[in-house]
């Protein structure tokens, strides 16, 4: 049986997080493999995944801050704000050479920040049921619903033209969890006055998890796995518990414990086994995942 833990893989351009996923399985010999997380085809970088009951993990994940780096083309737009569809409009040279990079700063600045965001409309949020990217490509018009996101950080690293005269930026955001890197694309192009997309995207951090230390797709014979205790105590602070303590969490009672902080915590074992994820409750603890009998 394969060990539980998660799994970091650097995504390669053109696949889906569910190639990865189906990949993966195949190297470890389990279906029981999901991820925290889509990335688009387009985009490469950091994907995490969840082997057996790793997989409970990923849900504190899912809402975790992030970090890409990303090119930004302005001077084009285009239907999904990245340069897998159709191009909407294409920028005047006029247009173009009235943007000053003070300009582009000062857009930047303005998206960084506590935000409303709409959405890319080719997106796997669902509407009425459905996903937008398959209204989409069934050409309906589908304008999604704003929403609030921190972009924490928005900075500009370089700046260049093209030989066909567009502008592309090379810029990292760090942000909270839902913002779209090609929306903050879009929303720059517009307020400059000459569109804009994505055409490239790398996400480097999810959490305090980063692509540095991701396996590559090419190399899962040497897969190297997070152990469940190691994954946790790098997700939450550690508290380390007594036999009567497991016995009891295990059995679904609370513990008393009146020194918790407000966020959860892992609790682990005396032999250093991850034994349940928890919660304060007024003067206690409770669990809100346990991995009864789970591998370190």
């Amino acid at each position: 049986m394969v060990a539980p833990g998660l799994v970091l893989i650097d995504k390669p351009t053109g696949w889906t997080s569910h190639d990865v996923v189906a990949k993966v399985r195949k190297a470890v010999g389990t279906k029981k493999v999901g991820h925290a997380g889509t990335l688009d085809p387009l985009a490469t970088g950091l994907l995490v995944l969840g082997i057996e009951s790793g997989t409970k993990l990923l849900t504190f994940l899912v809402g975790a801050d992030k970090t890409y780096l990303a090119t930004i083309r302005l001077g084009v737009s285009t239907v999904s704000d990245d340069s897998q569809s159709e191009v909407l409009e294409t920028a005047t040279e006029a247009a173009l050479a009235e943007v000053e990079n003070s300009q582009i700063q000062q857009e930047i600045q303005k998206l960084t920040g506590v935000i409303s965001q709409r959405p890319s409309s080719v997106s796997a949020i669902k509407v009425d049921g459905k996903r937008a990217y398959d209204l989409v490509r069934a050409g309906e018009e589908v304008e999604l619903k704003s929403r609030e996101v921190t972009v924490s950080a928005f900075e500009l690293i370089s700046s260049r033209t093209t030989l066909e005269g567009f502008i592309d930026l090379e810029v990292k955001v760090d942000c909270s969890s839902g913002t779209y890197i090609r929306a903050l694309a879009r929303d720059l192009g517009q307020a400059l006055g000459v569109g804009g997309h994505i055409t490239a995207l790398r996400r480097t951090r999810v959490g305090s998890f980063d692509v540095a230390d991701a396996n590559q797709i090419t190399d899962l014979e040497n897969l190297t796995l997070t152990p469940l205790a190691k994954a946790a105590s790098d997700l939450f602070p550690t508290m380390d518990l007594s036999d009567q303590q497991v016995t009891d969490l295990v059995h679904g009672k609370r513990l008393v414990h009146s020194d918790s902080g407000p966020g959860m915590i892992a609790g682990l074992s005396g032999s250093g086994n991850l034994v349940a994820v928890l919660e304060p409750v007024g003067s206690g603890l409770k669990s809100v995942v346990v991995f009864q009998g789970e591998q370190k």
